[in-house]
């Protein structure tokens, strides 16, 4: 092949994209309920251990009843003691306990816009920074142009869609949680992949690898929450009575889907690619639940149909490769080991 053109991504790449933009929808679905659960509550940080208490359960029943969930469970912890995987790359669950407590602490003050640009921010540059560092399962990836501007762009598209909805008299400095939240998410989804792949090992199966990832997850995340939220009810005093809206109850397993998808293509396409790949799905995800279900701030407007349009082609602007990829005298240069 020669080097005319750019060359287009990998089947694989575009199925990894996929699966990202999946995953942003389920964000979507988790940030809205988790931040009206916590406003029902008045606790922000409990509405967060509620979530993750309820995915933790559902997570440790398909894991106890799936024998392919207990083999990749078990090879977890033989990769721990044999020390392929180190300790420090089991703790993924840490970042989203810091972007789920930001979801029930700042959505709901900071407003649904501002706080998105703080996380897409935080996961745009966290992402580049993860991938450049070698923190996830495919090792190092390369700062290439494509992938930078992907990100610009991808930032510039949240600005785009949500910046009208920004109100003049919102705390700016508090978006710094959010902020690091979305860095914490993306090397949470790093080890994630880390731990996917020591849970796979020969096996092919898909549930032998996310499962016992999202399971590790959610228990590193949840005892952490619980300390934070032993903490809030300190502060705060106790909570609201629990609401009786089934729906308010379902973003633990909108997280257990999201984290459990994501440990697999963060194998696929890198860290930064899934993260763009989520935002590009959190955007059309939310400009699709605010026309079906309008919200207090009534239907979008045109800046918001076009920055989500824009985020489909960020996503795809950095999943060019860069050079082309068939650039070897033994052929065509084989994916990534996922």
């Amino acid at each position: 092949m020669t080097g005319r053109g750019p060359a287009a991504p990998a089947p694989r790449t575009v199925l990894g994209l996929l699966g990202a933009f999946v995953t942003g929808t389920f964000v979507v679905g988790q940030a809205r309920v988790n931040a009206e659960l916590g406003a029902r509550l008045g606790n922000g940080v409990l509405a967060a251990v509620i979530s993750f208490g309820l995915g933790l359960v559902l997570l440790g029943v398909l894991v106890a009843v799936l024998p392919a969930g207990r083999r990749g469970l078990r090879r977890v912890g033989t990769a721990r003691r044999r020390g392929s995987l180190r300790t420090w790359q089991l703790l993924g669950g840490l970042g989203g306990a810091l972007l789920i407590a930001g979801q029930g602490l700042t959505a709901h003050v900071l407003g649904t816009a501002l706080f998105t640009i703080a996380v897409v921010a935080g996961q745009s540059s966290g992402g580049l920074a993860v991938d450049r560092a070698g923190l996830g399962p495919s090792g190092p990836q390369p700062t290439t142009p494509p992938r930078v501007a992907g990100a610009v762009l991808m930032l510039g598209a949240v600005v785009l869609s949500v910046a009208p909805s920004v109100g003049s008299d919102v705390p700016v400095a508090l978006a710094l949680l959010p902020l690091a939240g979305g860095v914490a998410a993306a090397t949470q989804q790093a080890l994630n992949g880390r731990v996917a792949a020591a849970a796979r090992g020969d096996e092919r199966s898909v549930v032998a690898s996310v499962l016992p990832a999202a399971l590790t997850n959610f228990v590193v995340g949840f005892v952490a929450l619980v300390l934070a939220g032993i903490v809030a009810v300190l502060l705060l005093g106790p909570p609201g009575a629990l609401p009786g809206d089934w729906y308010l109850y379902l973003g633990g397993p909108f997280g257990a889907i999201f984290i459990g998808l994501g440990a697999w293509v963060v194998g696929q396409v890198g860290v930064l690619l899934l993260a763009l790949g989520a935002v590009a799905g959190q955007v059309v995800g939310a400009l699709v639940l605010d026309l079906v279900l309008p919200s207090a701030a009534g239907t979008p407007g045109l800046a918001t149909v076009l920055g989500a349009l824009l985020t489909l082609v960020a996503a795809g602007i950095a999943a060019a490769p860069w050079p082309p990829r068939a650039r070897t005298t033994e052929g065509t240069r084989p994916d990534l080991p996922s």
